[in-house]
């Protein structure tokens, strides 16, 4: 079997970026296609106003704020009619997608300038679709991954810093289901096995989260950017979309996609569920006490849930756990990455132990 790795066509990050946003995106021609919520657009209104002073025509998609098949189809016919030569994905990760899949039915190139920090969607070339009712559907891969991502450190040191904590827990959890992967030799999502470089961008990931955490929320919560906050947002998002995409995922993100079946874990972000997550692949694995200790350690210092209540599941229930342990069990799942068999009563056991490794 090959090994393959994929990446974004380039990467930038600065404090300011966004303000020569106009050079960067002007050799794609005009008009493009903006795919942006209107709170997030306004955010970076006198950056978009320069685009347009530049030459660079910018229509506008409204998008609604959830991905879904139905928004995906409409925002391409305005790309259509709009005679649009490239997509522009501006905010979080349900805009980011939205631009992907656009540009990729319409032949275009993809730009994402993430305003938020709190997942890894913006490098990677896939797309995360949810019913309209906010339930996960599919993931949709794409044949390539965003031509260029673009990321002013100020925008996201602006943003609350929720944001850029969801974002640690997502790309926590990139080194442990990676190594749950290289384990079990599975495929990663370019269907290859993964590279050194992959894995060791991975560890690469882990080693800031750890390093630079506590001091990047810091910075964060005062409007500031600094070396450790620019290093958890490129870990956040560079090294952890090309680590997932191009070394793997298992538990940690098949529980994420089962908690969407709980209406009340709706309110909780991507990085909090995947968070938990992690916690469950690591009670499955039977992680050493002293992993499972530092993992909860850091989870307490920057602020990441460690039990079910904290994403909103007051109640728990035998039946709401296994109702998510069953779900992610089926033909397909990242779950089966795992070195080991899994069923029901394996997923459901570690669920419910999660809310006593407060203990620990």
């Amino acid at each position: 079997m090959n090994k393959i790795i994929s990446a974004p066509g380039k990467f930038i990050i600065g404090n300011g970026e966004i303000s020569r946003l106009a050079q960067h995106v002007s050799a794609y021609g005009s008009p493009l296609m903006l795919v942006a919520q209107w709170d997030d657009a306004v955010r970076v209104e006198d950056s978009l106003n320069k685009i347009e002073e530049d030459g660079v025509a910018i229509v506008a998609s409204n998008f609604i704020g959830e991905a879904t098949k139905r928004e995906a189809q409409r925002i391409g016919r305005i790309c259509a009619e709009g005679n649009c030569k490239a997509v522009v994905g501006l905010g979080g990760g349900k805009a980011v997608d939205m631009a992907k899949l656009v540009a990729h039915e319409r032949g275009l190139p993809s730009i994402i300038v993430p305003t938020i920090a709190s997942t890894d969607a913006p490098c990677s070339k896939m797309a995360v679709l949810y019913t309209e009712d906010h339930i996960y559907e599919e993931t949709v891969t794409l044949p390539k991954n965003p031509d260029l991502v673009v990321v002013d450190s100020y925008v996201i040191a602006c943003a609350p810093e929720r944001f850029l904590v969801a974002g640690m827990g997502d790309a926590f959890a990139t080194y442990y289901e990676g190594r749950a992967c290289i384990r079990s030799g599975s495929n990663n999502f370019n269907d290859g096995l993964p590279t050194n470089a992959a894995f060791a961008l991975a560890e690469l990931c882990n080693r800031i989260l750890l390093d630079d955490g506590v001091k990047a929320l810091c910075a964060c919560r005062a409007n500031l950017v600094t070396s450790a906050l620019e290093n958890v947002i490129e870990a956040n998002i560079l090294l952890s979309g090309i680590g997932f995409e191009s070394v793997g995922l298992a538990v940690a993100h098949a529980i994420q996609a089962g908690f969407t079946l709980l209406p009340e874990t709706n309110y909780a972000m991507h990085g909090e569920k995947v968070a938990i997550g992690t916690l469950v692949q690591l009670i499955l694995e039977n992680a050493p006490l002293g992993e499972l200790r530092d993992v909860i350690g850091y989870y307490r210092a920057v602020g990441l849930p460690t039990n079910l209540k904290s994403i909103g599941i007051n109640e728990v229930t035998e039946e709401k756990l296994r109702k998510v342990a069953s779900a992610i069990l089926g033909h397909g799942s990242c779950i089966h990455n795992m070195p080991f068999k899994l069923n029901e009563d394996t997923v459901y056991n570690a669920l419910a132990y999660v809310d006593s490794l407060d203990e620990l």
